[in-house]
């Protein structure tokens, strides 16, 4: 039986992102020699601020036709000290997500086994266990606005929100077909449509309509401020939930320290109609703090690499993957954020021994 062959676009980028991407290969290259079902073959894209600063551009113009070629892409982290960050964030990553409409974002958060959870009130790993969804091509993101009388004491800027039903539409049922796979088939809707009066208004409305499809799934709807009280005060209570860009955006990294670390955190930037390859990156950003330290936590790089598997056709492989991740976890293989004593190359040759002695 011939093996199937998976090309993959590499975008370390910036910072950590290069770290881990490295790490994320040679797991994922042991976990292929240990399955010998299938292939992975990789293009490097040198897409990053190095790239700005001799070329300024951080992608090329023609960056997301040569991404068409690929199933899908593994990106690790823009951002640079040197570079505002505006301007390095929409240079590549949303440079990609919209135009490709990459407008599903997924994140994970759970506690793996042996780590511990910065909650107090939690009992056992699965009181929190959730799927975050957000969405990723509109919303505050969406680019408009501008400046005007620049460097005048009336300077003036707008930041527009940009909701449109269809656009709603399409995130809300994604939503609910995620809560309805999952056991608890329990979807909370994030808004502020008390004082967010049009879009956040229609957001809320959409949500009802499209619930009318899914009566086996329980919902909810919390005020966004409302919603970092509850995910702390009560964890349980929740399993899938759906936000604006810009309120997953910030929710999905509090839900990510409050499962241990963010160093795990993972996401899938998703075209659910499969007409674009989708792209998977860790959470954390280029963190350059501790850029060239050695000391990165490439579990959220390789947790994200596990979901790609998993939605090109892998499924098997990638579960396997996360299963050799709560190995090195309940073992204490980690990086410091973990309470582990191990550097990034030390926590990825753990990996791969887990791989090897799993299988």
């Amino acid at each position: 039986m011939t093996n199937k062959i998976y090309s993959i676009a590499l975008i370390p980028a910036d910072g950590i992102g290069k770290e881990v991407i490295s790490a994320t290969v040679k797991v994922l290259d042991q976990l292929v020699q240990t399955f010998g079902t299938f292939t992975l073959e990789y293009t490097d894209y040198n897409w990053g601020t190095e790239r700005y600063k001799t070329t300024g551009e951080y992608m090329p113009e023609d960056g997301t036709k040569q991404l068409q070629k690929h199933h899908a892409g593994l990106f690790g982290a823009v951002g640079d000290p040197d570079v505002p960050d505006h301007i390095s964030l929409w240079g590549l990553l949303l440079k990609i997500r919209g135009p490709m409409q990459l407008y599903a974002n997924v994140r994970p958060v759970r506690i793996f086994p042996g780590t511990r959870s910065y909650l107090s009130n939690i009992e056992k790993d699965s009181d929190l266990d959730w799927v975050l969804v957000r969405e990723n091509s509109e919303g505050e993101y969406a680019g408009h606005g501008g400046r005007s009388h620049l460097h005048q004491p009336w300077e003036t800027a707008t930041e527009v929100a940009i909701f449109t039903r269809v656009g709603i539409e399409r995130i809300m049922k994604f939503a609910f077909e995620t809560a309805r796979s999952r056991p608890k088939k329990h979807l909370t809707v994030v808004t502020k449509s008390n004082s967010m009066r049009n879009g956040m208004v229609l957001w809320d409305e959409v949500a009802r309509e499209v619930s009318q499809n899914y009566p086996d799934v329980k919902w909810d709807k919390m005020l966004v401020d409302a919603m970092t009280i509850r995910m702390v005060s009560n964890p349980k209570s929740l399993d899938t939930i759906v936000g604006t860009n810009l309120h997953m955006d910030i929710l999905s990294d509090l839900a990510a320290v409050l499962s241990g670390s963010i160093g795990i955190a993972p996401s899938s930037n998703l075209d659910p109609t499969r007409k674009n390859p989708s792209l998977f990156e860790p959470v954390h950003g280029s963190a350059f703090d501790i850029t060239g330290k050695g000391v990165a936590n490439p579990i959220a790089a390789v947790w994200s690499a596990a979901e790609m598997l998993k939605w090109i056709g892998e499924k098997d492989a990638g579960e396997f993957l996360i299963r050799a991740l709560e190995t090195v976890c309940i073992e204490g293989k980690t990086t410091r954020d973990l309470g582990g004593c191990l550097n990034t190359e030390q926590a990825t040759e753990a990996i791969c021994d887990a791989i090897k002695n799993l299988k």
